[in-house]
């Protein structure tokens, strides 16, 4: 049993922890075996708690049963739920998961989820004004309501917050439009291979090689660092003075849904605590390495 001075040096300790904070969807990934919880913001803030920051899901669920069980599973966990909200009318979301020989996942995302009806309130605004690092991605802006919510909330954050873009880009649902606006609010953007391949066909067509268009990006929408990962072939970290390359660490795949979260919340963390592009390279693929290994996207490390 704590005594009365351990539960408070308890609680200060979990007061100064500092806060991040994953806004957009969280989902139920479908697949043939089970469902399994996700959604990139979900993931981010499952795996920001495990190094050591007071991490919080700004997203809505139904009055459902995979709503409730959302709600069970981040409790379990000891993450908050202030700030998912309940829909009353639209279900929590679901995505169907397909994996290819390779393990690579297609998603098929439902429409008019819960997640898409985001709504802006007092509380909201005061969670992002005390932000360190507040992750958002380009999915959530299919929805026009969700969009505003996001944009209103990122508005809010304090000139020193870290604005990361983990873009995932999911068809049919972004356009260069979107991307633009989205990337001149990041000061982080991490994406893989096959983004890179889409934002260079929009916006730089003459462009072929990673490290040149990775810097372009930077110059263009002053960035401060660009998170390239390419799967098993490891991933690049690069900002307007540096790069790193790191290797990815061999593993068994049983398939790859949610190691590109765990990669951003080690890069994140990795940013937060100082750390050179070196170690967090290194950490961010050794996560994501042992997401890889296990079945759904939030596994103990």
């Amino acid at each position: 049993m704590y005594s009365a001075k351990e539960k408070q040096k308890e609680q200060k300790r979990e007061d100064d922890k500092k806060i991040v904070v994953g806004i957009g969807e969280v989902v139920w990934d479908i697949f043939p075996d089970g469902a399994y919880m996700g959604g990139a913001p979900a993931n981010f803030v499952y795996y920001a708690q495990l190094h050591g920051f007071q991490s919080y899901l700004v997203s809505r669920v139904g009055d459902d049963e995979l709503g409730r069980e959302t709600i069970k599973r981040f409790s379990s966990h000891q993450l908050p739920t202030d700030y998912i909200q309940v829909d009353r009318i639209h279900p929590t979301g679901t995505v169907k998961v397909r994996l290819d020989a390779n393990k690579v996942p297609t998603f098929t995302i439902e429409e008019n989820a819960a997640w898409d009806f985001l709504e802006r309130n007092e509380s909201l605004q005061q969670l992002a004004k005390k932000a360190e690092a507040i992750c958002f991605g380009s999915l959530a802006f299919r929805s026009v309501v969700t969009g505003e919510t996001i944009n209103c909330f990122l508005d809010q954050a304090s000139p020193d917050c870290l604005l990361v873009l983990d873009i995932n880009l999911r068809a049919p649902f972004f356009s260069p439009e979107l991307i633009k606006k989205l990337l001149e609010k990041a000061d982080v953007l991490k994406l893989n291979e096959g983004e890179l391949d889409i934002i260079a066909g929009y916006f730089y067509p003459d462009l072929k090689e990673e490290l040149p268009l990775c810097r372009r990006l930077i110059q263009d929408y002053q960035l401060a660092l660009v998170a390239l990962t390419k799967g098993e072939k490891g991933s690049w970290l690069v900002t307007s003075k540096q790069e790193s390359y790191h290797p990815a660490f061999p593993v068994t795949v049983v398939d790859t849904v949610g190691a590109g979260d765990a990669f951003t919340s080690v890069l994140v963390a990795g940013l937060l605590k100082g750390q050179s592009l070196e170690e967090i390279n290194k950490q961010a693929n050794w996560v994501a390495s042992r997401v890889c290994a296990e079945k759904g996207a939030w596994v103990e490390l």
